[in-house]
């Protein structure tokens, strides 16, 4: 095993740190003028003379990092990412609603890409939502045979759980009329039965050969293969970005035995800088039992979480499970990963052993099936902290919202999920979808409001989260939702930092700017707190700091 002690073992110069404002999501003190800094820990939070006092009596000669006009925040935490593939998707060509509007602009933009690139190798791109585009609707192969007849050409749909390829990979893959639909997964055909070269969750295994996550039913496979040096690539890329958005700790939410790795090679090269807490899939429960890992394990920079299961699809990709079928099309009901005996069975093993589990659910009876199975299992052995997590909990009825109060589940949301395609949720299933992502609902029901980004999904920009959380308007400028789903700039700003922290069981270490804990924080161009809710997203990111030490800018 590494020596995964390294990072732990990180200095920083002591150094007072001042700002115009310092919120720091303490309630104790929630307002401060300067920060002691040093070997990584906050030493004193206060006055400056506090601070200064603090250097004293500790024989400190702190230098000083001074901020005016600037608001210093806790680092933000992003306890819902998935950072491989994210580095992946920053390797390909971005066709998303800020580059293409349209079917033929998504065409021109792949070929403008694949005349960057070697002859032979595949053409990828990423972000389109079908719903924002000109045509509503997903691209077809037909289209992407625009693009190239020889060689693979895949787009990947914005929910990340599917997409369209060209016909040349099915015919590479062996995908034909009569090929059957994986458990789990569909390969989607017209109203005469031609593939149309759109297919989501495990009909993806097909273009993720020998070396992709292999996960069945467990959940959808979202990666394909590449070599470990290229994933060490692709992470240094993705700290860069989760490092400019003022983003300090993650929560990696589909880890396999191939992200295990990646990030331990990281560590070996001494160039993690982000904190990562792990969810390994369900797969892998067995082998997390068999090893033991149901304690802590790690450092202050890389450890283990707890279990990341699917109960259905996603309502962007018309994969969440509704049986009485979508509004947009009634013969889409969508999939439960799991019967809810199976599904709580799982549970009840990863609680019975200690395990946090955190569970994709998008649709009201997804959702349902994740409250019963914790529901059970903690009546089977009761632990008031079990801090068992919902993902995105779309659509949860108020029923299911009252017990996940009683009951200490932690929905874990993506406000920036409506942001770019709120209005698509309600064409796919009518006015519920109004209420997509309602934070107002869980903290009035005493439920916490925790934020992420699902990166890339969405791009790790909490001050994007924390606006449209705010406000409830999406890209298109329509307000998804009546004003009692908003929440305050207050209430968002601890959704992103003190209450991921407490979702991924670290609150000691991090979250707020507290005596004690890890010196994580950003230095940003504004207050968010004093600033209009339309206009925080443009708030910038001037710094970021991790263990003392700027990370980013400066």
């Amino acid at each position: 095993m590494r020596a995964l002690a390294t990072f732990d073992d990180r200095d920083s110069t002591p150094t007072i740190v001042t700002a115009a404002a310092i919120r720091t999501v303490d309630p104790d003190t929630p307002t401060a003028e300067a920060l002691l800094i040093s070997g990584g820990m906050i030493l004193a939070v206060g006055s400056l003379s506090d601070a200064e006092a603090t250097a004293a009596e500790r024989g400190l000669d702190p230098i000083r990092a001074d901020f005016p006009g600037a608001t210093i925040v806790p680092g933000f935490v992003d306890p819902h990412a998935h950072p491989l593939m994210y580095g992946q998707l920053l390797t390909w060509i971005d066709v998303g609603p800020d580059k293409a509007a349209s079917i033929p602009e998504i065409v021109d933009l792949f070929k403008a890409g694949a005349a960057k690139l070697p002859a032979g190798v595949p053409i990828r791109g990423y972000g389109y939502e079908q719903r924002n585009l000109a045509e509503r609707r997903h691209p077809t192969r037909h289209e992407l045979d625009a693009v190239a007849t020889d060689r693979e050409v895949y787009i990947m749909n914005a929910s990340g759980h599917g997409g369209v390829v060209n016909t040349y990979t099915l015919d590479k893959y062996g995908i034909t009329r009569d090929t059957p639909n994986p458990e789990g997964g569909e390969f989607f055909r017209d109203a005469s039965g031609e593939l149309t070269g759109e297919l989501s969750d495990a009909a993806c295994n097909a273009l993720t050969g020998l070396h992709g996550v292999k996960i069945g039913h467990h959940g959808p496979n979202f990666h394909l293969g590449d070599e470990p040096a290229e994933h060490q690539r692709q992470l240094d890329l993705v700290q860069r970005e989760f490092l400019a958005g003022g983003v300090t700790a993650i929560g990696d939410a589909q880890v396999s035995k191939r992200e295990f790795a990646a990030y331990l090679e990281l560590v070996d090269r001494g160039q993690l800088h982000l904190r990562v807490s792990m969810y390994f899939l369900s797969h892998l429960l067995d082998s997390v039992l068999e090893l033991g890992l149901t304690g802590p394990f790690g450092n202050a920079f890389l450890s283990a979480a707890g279990i990341k299961l699917y109960a259905d699809g996603t309502l962007g990709g018309w994969t969440a499970y509704f049986p009485e079928g979508y509004v947009g099309d009634p013969c889409r009901t969508g999939q439960l990963y799991h019967s809810p005996e199976e599904y709580s069975e799982l549970v009840h093993r990863a609680h019975a052993a200690g395990l946090q589990t955190a569970t994709h659910a998008q649709s009201p009876t997804a959702i349902r099936i994740v409250v019963d199975a914790i529901e059970s299992a903690l009546a089977a052995r009761p632990d008031p902290d079990a801090r068992h997590r919902i993902e995105h909990c779309g659509l949860p009825e108020s029923g299911d919202i009252e017990r996940m109060a009683r009951l200490g589940i932690r929905p874990v949301n993506q406000t920036q999920h409506y942001y770019n395609w709120g209005e698509g949720v309600e064409q796919a299933i009518g006015t519920p979808g109004e209420r997509f992502n309602p934070l107002g609902e869980f903290l009035a029901a005493g439920v916490p409001a925790t934020l992420s980004s699902d990166a890339p999904v969405a791009e790790p920009r909490p001050l994007e989260a924390i606006q449209t959380a705010v406000t409830r308007v999406t890209r298109r400028g329509h307000q998804l939702g009546p004003d009692s789903l908003r929440i305050s700039a207050e209430a968002a700003l601890r959704a992103h930092t003190l209450e991921g922290a407490i979702t991924l069981g670290r609150e000691r270490e991090f979250g707020s700017l507290t005596v004690g804990k890890r010196a994580d924080f950003a230095v940003l161009g504004a207050d968010p707190l004093n600033t209009p809710g339309p206009e925080i997203a443009a708030i910038p990111v001037l710094e970021t700091w991790v263990d003392g030490t700027r990370r980013f800018g400066g």
